[in-house]
């Protein structure tokens, strides 16, 4: 009994080793192309100039909680201040507003469109995906159903590792830009969190695992989908 405790302590202890090995990775390989990390301090001008020498075809924000009152959670709100405020900067012409609207009842989407259009973003400048039921499908689609090739992401700074990885393994040149403007309750389990997402996703990016939905080709390069409002 003693010698088959020691034998599972040891393959635990080696599966979070090489859990967190390739968590580390995904991090590593991608920092260099985040901006706007520090929480508070928005984004610089040269990290918006950075950003605008993508030409960048669109600004996707990925979709987090919705409360009781379609008001966009603080982390959500953020994401989506930032977007709109780089949107306004001229640094991509369009907005990608990707999230989970799997049940009538709770839509991130129609919630970060009634917010974005009250923040002046005229509806032919904006696109909603519907079906961005996790970070890997948002990603996926904004290239195969949305076409876009170039593009900032927008979400938190922990988010950002996993979403840009995706980016990298799907073939789109992009770069991500943190919204953290304060700090987040439930940090820790988050971030723990994320250590095993971003693991389930390197290698979904490696096999390009398909998305719960695909659809008809919508390019981002046209005029928006915005066409109804909950």
């Amino acid at each position: 009994m003693i010698r088959l405790i020691k034998k599972l302590v040891i393959l635990i202890i080696i599966a979070a080793v090489l859990l967190l090995g390739l968590s580390a990775y995904v991090t590593q390989s991608v920092k260099g192309d985040i901006a706007g990390v520090d929480t508070g301090s928005g984004i610089s001008n040269a990290e918006a100039e950075d950003c605008r020498s993508l030409d960048p075809q669109c600004i996707m924000v990925l979709g987090c909680a919705v409360w009781a009152d379609n008001e966009p959670s603080p982390m959500l709100r953020d994401r989506l201040d930032t977007a709109i405020s780089l949107y306004k900067a001229g640094v991509a012409p369009k907005l990608l507003l990707s999230g989970d609207n799997s049940i009538v009842e709770y839509s991130e989407p129609d919630c970060m469109l009634k917010y974005t259009l009250a923040q002046g973003v005229p509806p032919e400048d904006i696109f909603l995906d519907f079906a961005g039921f996790s970070t890997y499908e948002s990603v996926y689609r904004s290239h195969a159903v949305f076409m876009a090739d170039r593009m900032i992401v927008v979400t938190q700074k922990y988010h950002l590792f996993r979403a840009l990885k995706a980016c990298e393994a799907l073939g789109i040149v992009a770069k991500g830009v943190a919204s953290n403007q304060q700090k987040y309750a439930g940090r820790y389990y988050r971030e723990a969190r994320e250590v095993l997402a971003r693991n389930k996703d390197f290698f979904k990016g490696i096999v390009k695992a398909k998305p719960t939905y695909l659809g008809d080709e919508i390019p981002v390069d046209g005029d928006g989908t915005v066409t109804h409002l909950n």
